[in-house]
């Protein structure tokens, strides 16, 4: 019997088995741990997914966490945040769900483009190789060949040989239409890698009806008798709660979902999601998959650090407020890693974080003072298109004019860009051509590079890219080092025609790519803290490196505020 025929044998270990008994005999590389979802959305797969990988990695496991997303586009790069949350790029430039963020925050070990999968990409494969003539003619079905195309990507991260264990989260829900082809990939996978080395986490829901004063199991057998129907027997089932689970709530769903007790695993709400590792870690989550897998603890966790991060986090000594401008602050995930890097500097300087959603559009010459004047810090996210454009403008220009601290992020240095054109270095009609094509000074411009692209889904500047800093720069002072490296997202930059103006009226341009001579960031040579940078420094922040951009201008804020006290 032949797996993946149809794949060439270099891209994966499985194409070169031919029988199924020498394939179970094998000495597995990698453990996989796959994480479904049952009754509702939104319960946390990928925070529970987060945890237990930091969890094993404490022990000593080398984890890492891969994300399959039932939906049909090829990668979020093209969907409008409000869909679905911000889009997150890797060192590699792949844009990719936002739970990645969380993996690397969690874990603190970069991501790459095999860690996000969509059924979009999946049939983009198949098909192209259909197109090829690599299936002989035969008739393309769902089954084997686009589970047989998720069975390959699974393997991909495991093929590499450096992690001993690979957590695999399906996005949805069981029972969607969407997430069947995923659910009968594990299936498959499972009985071809072997049960021994395969483990399914089932995250499901026991609410608690107030009317009746009690938790009801009940949704979580059906959710569990749905993955029965497709062939999966769920080994572990992690219950969200917000109430306590009794051990009689406990026996009944290991009695009626065929799971040990110990299997049974509560997890609670938390004030705090940094704090869900040590709440799974209280319920023996780590213990009970090392067990079933095979695995012993390699070190013991220590927990210092994170006790110490959420210690300061709790009891913080002072806070500071600030403000973030954007176009899409309904939906709070649309900009959830920038968030994140605001909360994950606070403790660093013992300080709470309160963000303020300002929406950019409600920001005019009347009412910023109202909005902006009592904030210690503002923060200019990014974007694309016109709307809510000159309400960024403002805010940069109040930052500016008022000495508060200001942090810009890919537009939001663009738009500082153009404010400063227009009310320091005195340039008529002068504006960012994704906004007036044929503005007369395009301060801002279609890189060069893009002026072909036709294409949205994956043309930008994507990824990982170099950046010198100028040596004794705010910036410089910030990172402790004068060469870095910081991920993009951007089709436009500075118009470097301009830079002898801009320079000359004060605004510096501290960063610069060594290869492209692309202007990387600027800041303001007469203000306390006015920095921009057209990279995205919010992609690299993680709970044990919190980004040093995010730290400087946490602690200019507080700077701001005890001054103004004073």
């Amino acid at each position: 019997m032949v797996f993946f025929q149809a794949v060439k044998p270099e891209f994966t270990i499985f194409a070169a088995i031919i029988n199924r008994s020498n394939y179970r005999s094998m000495k597995k590389p990698a453990k996989y741990i796959f994480v479904t979802g049952g009754v509702t959305s939104s319960l946390g797969k990928g925070i529970l997914a987060a945890s237990l990988a930091k969890l094993l990695q404490m022990s000593g496991y080398r984890t890492t966490i891969q994300k399959l997303d039932p939906y049909l586009n090829v990668d979020p790069g093209t969907l409008n945040p409000y869909e679905h949350g911000e889009c997150y790029v890797t060192d590699d430039g792949a844009e990719t769900d936002l739970d990645l963020g969380h993996y690397e925050r969690f874990l603190n070990v970069p991501t790459s483009q095999a860690n996000n999968v969509t059924t979009g990409k999946i049939y983009e494969t198949v098909i192209q190789r259909e197109r090829n003539g690599e299936y002989n003619g035969k008739t393309v079905q769902v089954i084997p060949h686009i589970t047989d195309e998720i069975k390959r990507r699974l393997s991909l991260i495991g093929d590499e040989g450096k992690y001993d264990v690979i957590i695999s989260e399906i996005g949805g829900t069981v029972g969607d239409i969407e997430s069947l082809p995923y659910i009968e990939a594990i299936r498959q996978f499972r009985y071809d890698y072997g049960e021994e080395h395969c483990l399914v986490i089932h995250l499901t829901l026991v609410p608690y009806l107030q009317a009746a004063g009690e938790l009801k199991t009940k949704p979580t057998q059906h959710s569990v008798k749905s993955l029965l129907q497709s062939g999966i027997q769920p080994d572990i089932l992690v219950c969200r709660t917000e109430h306590k689970l009794p051990m009689e709530v406990r026996t009944k769903i290991a009695r009626f979902c065929n799971v040990t007790l110990d299997s049974v695993i509560e997890n609670a709400n938390a004030s705090i999601i940094y704090e869900v590792p040590f709440l799974l870690a209280k319920e023996h989550l780590d213990v009970v998959v090392m067990r079933k897998l095979g695995m012993k603890k390699k070190t013991e966790p220590d927990f210092s650090y994170w006790k110490n991060f959420i210690a300061t986090m709790k009891n913080p000594s002072d806070e500071v407020t600030i403000g973030l401008v954007g176009k899409y602050v309904e939906l709070h995930d649309s900009y959830l890693s920038i968030s994140e890097s605001l909360t994950l500097a606070g403790p660093r300087h013992e300080l709470k974080i309160n963000i303020e959603w300002i929406h950019s559009e409600d920001i005019t010459v009347e009412n910023d003072d109202r909005l902006l004047g009592h904030l210690d810090g503002i923060l200019v996210a990014p974007g694309f298109g016109s709307r809510g454009m000159e309400g960024k403008i403002l805010a940069a220009r109040y930052a500016r004019l008022h000495k508060i601290p200001y942090l810009g992020i890919c537009l939001g240095m663009q738009i500082a860009v153009v404010e400063f054109g227009r009310n320091v270095v005195g340039l008529a009609d002068c504006y960012s051509t994704e906004v007036k094509e044929k503005a007369k000074n395009p301060v801002i411009y279609l890189m060069p590079s893009q002026k072909e692209v036709t294409q949205l889904g994956g043309t930008m500047r994507l990824g990982s890219y170099n950046c010198n800093l100028k040596e004794g720069s705010k910036v410089q002072l910030a990172y402790g080092e004068k060469k870095i490296q910081e991920r993009h997202r951007h089709r436009y930059e500075f118009n470097n025609k301009f830079q002898k103006e801009f320079e000359a009226a004060g605004m510096q341009m501290v960063g610069h790519n060594p290869e492209t001579g692309l202007v990387e960031i600027i800041e303001l040579a007469d203000h306390p803290f006015f920095i921009a940078t057209q990279f995205h420094p919010e992609y690299k922040s993680t709970v044990e490196n919190p980004h040093p951009l995010f730290i400087a201008f946490v602690k200019a804020a507080h700077v701001r505020k005890e001054s103004l006290s004073e």
